[in-house]
């Protein structure tokens, strides 16, 4: 059987960005401390210098981010914060369950795997941000060997979904990715698709 690959919350690009951006500032460093003279010379390469220290701190950071957050590095980060949310959705037989923004489909296999007898629906939009797509998370279910889960595309601020179908409704780091000047709409586009007495497990950051 396959390994599930639920890929990183710090998707590659952004640490190809930071190479190339640490690249770029350097070597127009170097060619402007060469090749020009005077206040020119001293503005531009203070200017640069400046730049390059903040692509080195940014490359830094997402490095290490994409270390601690990686399903396969030593905190394995990712799979706590999953293991725990999925800890809080109990599900009764035949129950349903809705994942909003599932990426890879980490926390609707965990939250499948504890509940055999329910099902669970994945939704995101998958954009090109991420390297998420419906296909790995279908994959991810197999690899799991988990059958009783399910994957659609959805947008969390006008969900495909009747009011108060499911049984539990969770997400993980989502909403603060949404663009809105209005959180609360959104979490309450989230809960018209909850039953009365259901389970809502959240878990973000809104700072």
């Amino acid at each position: 059987m396959n390994r599930p690959n639920y890929k990183n919350w710090i998707p590659k690009w952004m640490i190809t960005a930071g190479i190339i951006g640490v690249a770029l500032s350097l070597i127009l460093l170097v060619i402007f401390a060469l090749t020009l003279h005077g206040t020119a010379k001293i503005v531009l390469s203070v200017i640069f210098a400046l730049l390059l220290v903040f692509m080195c701190v940014y490359l830094i950071w997402c490095l290490f981010a994409n270390n601690r957050f990686s399903y396969d590095g030593k905190r394995k980060l990712s799979k706590s914060i999953i293991d725990g949310i999925a800890d809080y959705v109990e599900l009764p037989d035949a129950a349903t369950a809705l994942d909003i923004g599932c990426g890879s489909g980490a926390l609707s296999i965990a939250v499948a795997k504890k509940n055999l007898n329910a099902e669970i629906i994945g939704c995101d939009l998958w954009g090109k941000e991420y390297e998420f797509s419906k296909l790995l998370c279908k994959e991810n279910a197999r690899a799991e060997g988990v059958e009783n889960v399910k994957f659609q595309k959805g947008n969390a601020t006008a969900l495909p979904f009747e009011n108060e179908q499911f049984d539990a409704v969770m997400s993980n780091y989502v909403y603060h990715n949404i663009p809105s000047r209005d959180r609360q709409a959104i979490l309450l586009e989230t809960l018209r698709t909850l039953k009365k007495g259901g389970t809502f497990a959240i878990h973000d950051i809104f700072s």
